[in-house]
């Protein structure tokens, strides 16, 4: 990693794991495998900052740990990359138990649970399919219909309030960790153990 940390992506380790390296590999990956409209590539880590957006205005008033779960929902695509889903599908088992052991490394090192509970992780996927539906239409070219399809959504107003952003590599990682610190700052001293 740029921080000279060394990260066995087999058995990863807590203490291996650096916030920068995360908001650095996030901001330089390409969701939709780069085929998105727009100058700028539309990374990983802006993806991050939406959930997370998402996630609170659909769970108001939601404890910052679960924020932070929120934004960190695929900080391990930073090591392995974003890979669409039928790439997954056929990578089969390997790559989710790969994507599980960073996770858990992740969640350790920030102060989370290793295996966020999946109360929490069912409200991160959703505000997660909220974003997806959302970038398919603004940037990847989907039609309404092809989105609907594909991402169907229970909560269809809040696609009115949001709007894609397209920044440079390094503004998207400046806001990534600016906001991952407000988040960390607001973690301290409250007990997370209700969820």
């Amino acid at each position: 990693m740029l921080s000279g940390r060394r990260l066995d992506l087999l058995d990863p380790t807590p203490f291996d794991i650096e916030i920068e390296d995360i908001a650095h590999g996030l901001a330089f990956v390409a969701r939709w495998n780069g085929q998105t409209r727009g100058d700028w590539p539309y990374s990983v880590a802006e993806h991050s900052l939406l959930v997370e957006s998402i996630f609170v205005r659909i769970n108001p008033g939601c404890d910052p740990c679960w924020r932070l779960s929120a934004l960190l929902h695929d900080a391990p695509e930073y090591v392995i990359g974003d890979m669409i889903s039928p790439v997954k599908s056929a990578l089969g088992q390997e790559y989710g138990a790969m994507d599980e052991r960073l996770a858990a490394a992740i969640h350790r090192r920030f102060g989370l649970p290793a295996a966020i509970p999946v109360a929490i992780k069912k409200k991160i996927k959703q505000a997660d399919r909220i974003s997806a539906r959302l970038e398919s239409v603004q940037i990847a070219g989907f039609t309404e219909a092809e989105a609907r399809k594909l991402f169907p959504l229970q909560n269809e107003h809040i696609l009115s309030v949001l709007q894609i952003r397209l920044r440079p590599p390094a503004e998207v990682r400046a806001a990534f960790l600016a906001h991952f610190k407000t988040l960390i700052r607001s973690m301290d001293g409250v007990d997370h153990s209700d969820g």
